[in-house]
């Protein structure tokens, strides 16, 4: 382990935490403010119209972190209860093969979306044809920009696992910078419009992937002294990983597939409609982007102690962590609740659609609590290695939702019954993936474990 590394098994635990989750959280913040800054102007510069664009496009975007966690998640894990027992060179051979696998994922997955896009594009039955075009240019050419956000990804994971996570917000923020500058060049002043918001992502992802590389290869605080980028896939830490990202993987792939039938149903109330799921969704990441990023530093931080055998601080990190998102998650839901029409207001012109995206905050709002929870919950599991049980509520919860949403949206509630069939079952899933973990809590050890024996267990 490099003396560089940020060890997260001494020291004050809540500092330790924050240390990790601040710059993620920083992150996270950026990654929201750029897409808010991109529907503003498509929203203000273009029509709402493009809005629903990038966003059912963004739909298989939101796909691609089914297997855009294989690489991430892998390092995460192996990187930081390998370091944790300060086995460094198993560290560097999970982060080795975490980086060919998102390599080698995000090629095939970039592919199929510059290929297929008009048939991907067509399973929404958007009514359209304008928005189906517009929708299908989006996709085909951000398809482009994926390997390098697979990469970025999975290096990601390295500097997490590592509990060094201000790497990636550097990288991170100077792409997003970038692409918020070329936003309003390459939609409004070049006149390029929805294709000029894809083209500046895609570059903008470029830079952000060879930042990356630099930072894993040159930079002074970097995980580990000597790493190569020719990799030769090493079957054992490759299996390891995908035992413990698949799971993963499958709940995020089975919610985003959900939700495009969830949004192929809203498509049918038209493209307003879309525009106030696309804005909303983005409002509503207030809660579960931070919450996944605060979790990114319980995954990292559980990891490493775990490696390390230091059970007691498991138990304090994961509670500090849970109030700290309870706080947050109380800020979200007072301001979705009461702030609804300011916020739609600021993103889209038409103000037939601030009542109704008023309304969808309103009801998204009464689950926020629990999303957050949720993933302090899930990562807590994902940092001992048992990525299984929120894996498995997750999909049980988000499978249900869908008849769901189809049933109420033929009663008097119409479009709302779809947003309160998206309201119950995030929160239904927050709330049983807690209550698992703290039974599960129950059975861990309550005091340290010599890692010899750990290991033995």
């Amino acid at each position: 382990m490099s003396r560089n590394t940020y060890d997260l098994t001494e020291g004050g635990i809540l500092r330790k935490l924050l240390l990790v989750a601040v710059p993620i959280m920083a992150t996270s913040f950026m990654q929201m403010a750029y897409n808010l800054t991109d529907m503003f102007w498509l929203g203000q510069g273009v029509s709402s119209e493009a809005v629903a664009a990038s966003g059912s496009a963004g739909m298989y975007l939101w796909l691609s972190m089914a297997f855009m966690l294989i690489g991430r998640l892998g390092a995460e894990i192996g990187v930081s209860q390998s370091l944790g027992r300060k086995d460094g060179a198993a560290a560097r051979g999970y982060a080795e093969n975490a980086i060919f696998l998102g390599l080698a994922l995000g090629l095939a997955y970039g592919l199929t979306l510059m290929l297929a896009s008009k048939p991907l594009i067509s399973v929404y039955a958007i009514q359209e044809a304008s928005l189906a075009g517009s929708a299908e240019a989006y996709l085909a050419i951000v398809g482009a920009g994926v390997p390098f956000q697979f990469v970025s990804a999975a290096i990601t994971g390295i500097f997490n696992g590592s509990g060094n996570s201000r790497l990636s917000f550097w990288a991170n923020a100077a792409g997003l910078a970038l692409n918020m500058i070329l936003d309003p060049i390459l939609i409004l002043v070049a006149g390029w419009g929805i294709v000029g918001a894809a083209a500046g992502t895609v570059f903008c992802q470029a830079v952000v992937c060879a930042l990356f590389v630099v930072f894993l290869k040159r930079h002074k605080k970097r995980p580990f002294q000597a790493f190569s980028l020719r990799i030769k896939p090493q079957w054992k830490p490759t299996a390891q990983i995908l035992k413990w990202s698949v799971p993963v993987g499958l709940e995020s792939g089975f919610f985003t597939l959900l939700t495009m039938a969830t949004t192929r149903l809203v498509a049918g109330f038209g493209g307003e409609a879309l525009a106030v799921s696309r804005v909303g969704s983005q409002i509503e990441s207030l809660s579960w982007l931070i919450g996944g990023g605060f979790g990114s530093a319980v995954t990292a931080f559980v990891g490493q102690n775990y490696g390390a055998g230091k059970w007691s601080r498991v138990h304090r990190g994961y509670g500090m962590a849970v109030w700290s998102m309870i706080a947050w998650g109380a800020l979200v839901t007072a301001l979705m609740f009461f702030g609804g029409r300011q916020l739609y207001a600021a993103f889209l012109r038409e103000p037939e659609i601030h009542e109704m995206g008023a309304v969808y905050l309103r009801i998204l709002a009464l689950s926020q609590l629990a999303m957050c929870l949720e993933g302090i919950s899930a990562s807590a599991f994902r940092g001992v290695g048992k990525t299984v049980p929120p894996a498995v509520i997750s999909i049980v919860c988000n499978v249900l939702r869908v008849p769901l949403a189809y049933f109420l949206s033929t009663t008097e509630l119409g479009l709302n019954g779809v947003w309160w069939a998206l309201c119950i079952g995030s929160g239904a899933r927050g709330l049983l993936i807690l209550i698992w973990y703290l039974l599960h809590a129950r059975t861990q050890p309550k005091a340290d474990v010599p890692v010899a024996i750990e290991a033995a267990l």
